[in-house]
């Protein structure tokens, strides 16, 4: 889960990290409240920042620096609503001005190909971060980080000599760092990325924006982070999978795809596509990713069909289960339940592949429901390209 800056902000200071005040606002009127009471800490200079989750916010117009409260209100009126790369701003955050005499920039990432995590930092921060490591690579440090032990005082120290920092500024900005791995740590977060991390003219180091993406896989040990989650932007067929447990992402196709184990799934996806090469323009692809797991129930895949049977997106269904720990004739009973639940509301055809434990039996059961929209076949590329031919219709 990505977190808006403003949300980022508050886990940064949480955790001892320097940050400005800042506050949120989804009404020029509340902006222009919060600039009164930010305003005062820096001279009445404020930001207005467009909360989206995506980059490029400045270069789009959704960061105005605003020198009163009727610049500050100006700017809000002129964010809020504005899309900024298919993303929609419903919220500012009104930031303390700041007096910056240098950006630098740092991120901690999970890196999944050397199973460890990254630490990455430069001199040069600010909004071309991404054409600098193009271009002049040699400028951003790239600092591998032992999970077992994390960004230490050595750590810290290498990193900020790495990147090349002054000699007199290397303490403060180690210091940071080290409260920044303290975030990505405690909050079991895959990202925590400062761009920019500025000094002050004052001297003071100081993370001035943040990014923060949180694993998901660790929410039983951070039922807090359930209150940083933007429900109104959520999918709500992601939304409605999430609520009955099931492991769903909605993709761009037309053909519904349940599978069970993520192996299998994938493979499935892969399938269709290739099948859906052969009708017109590509009109047969999938709609989603849904494991229902090893060991799923017939109420688990009950659940899943509903989901996807209220997919508009959905022409058909492609059910491809091979039968381990959940037999064969407990998923045929799931998806004759979830039928006989949906009743006049399941208007699309499936397509089952059964295989391996209990074949027989679950082939059967459908076979003896003999429902109009169900259809059953031997194998999975046969299956694909039948529900790829449905969809096309």
């Amino acid at each position: 889960m990505d977190l808006f800056e403003y949300q980022a902000r508050d886990v940064f200071e949480k955790h001892g990290v320097p940050v400005l005040a800042g506050a949120v606002a989804t009404t020029p009127q509340e902006a222009r409240a919060a600039a009164e009471t930010i305003g005062a800490k820096s001279g009445g200079v404020t930001v207005v920042k467009a909360q989206v989750k995506t980059g490029g916010r400045g270069k789009a117009g959704g960061v105005k620096v605003a020198k009163t409260l009727d610049e500050a209100t100006e700017a809000a009126e002129n964010i809020l609503g504005m899309d900024i790369k298919g993303h929609t701003v419903h919220k500012v955050m009104i930031a303390q001005g700041a007096q910056i005499a240098e950006e630098y920039y740092f991120s901690i990432l999970l890196d999944r190909a050397n199973r460890s995590y990254l630490a990455m930092c430069s001199k040069e921060g600010g909004m071309e971060i991404e054409q600098l490591a193009v271009e002049r690579p040699e400028a951003l440090a790239r600092i591998e980080v032992d999970p077992n032990v994390g960004i230490d005082d050595a750590k810290a120290t290498e990193i900020v000599q790495a990147a090349g920092f002054d000699a007199a500024d290397q303490a403060k900005i180690a210091d940071v760092l080290k409260k920044l791995w303290v975030v990505y740590r405690e909050e079991d977060a895959t990202l925590v990325e400062v761009n920019p991390l500025v000094k002050t003219q004052q001297g003071d180091i100081v993370a001035l924006d943040g990014k923060v993406t949180l694993d998901g896989n660790a929410d039983f040990r951070q039922p807090e982070h359930a209150a940083l989650e933007d429900k109104e932007a959520a999918d709500p067929l992601e939304a409605k999978a999430k609520a009955k447990g099931l492991n769903y992402v909605k993709l761009d196709g037309n053909v519904g795809i349940i599978g069970n184990g993520a192996g299998l799934v994938m493979s499935t996806l892969d399938v269709v596509a290739y099948a859906g090469e052969d009708y017109t323009a590509g009109r047969a692809k999938p709609a989603n990713f849904l494991d229902i797991g090893g060991g799923a129930s017939a109420e688990v895949m009950a659940n899943g069909l509903d989901v996807i049977l209220h997919d508009e997106q959905v022409k058909s269904v492609f059910v491809n289960v091979f039968g381990g720990i959940t037999a064969c004739d407990a998923v045929a009973d799931g998806i004759v339940g979830a039928l006989k639940t949906l009743g006049d509301g399941a208007t699309k055809p499936l397509v089952v592949r059964l295989d391996g434990n209990n074949v027989e039996e679950g082939r059967r059961i459908l076979a003896e429901f003999n429902h109009p929209l169900v259809s059953i076949e031997d194998t999975m590329d046969g299956a694909a390209r039948k529900a790829a031919e449905l969809a096309a219709k």
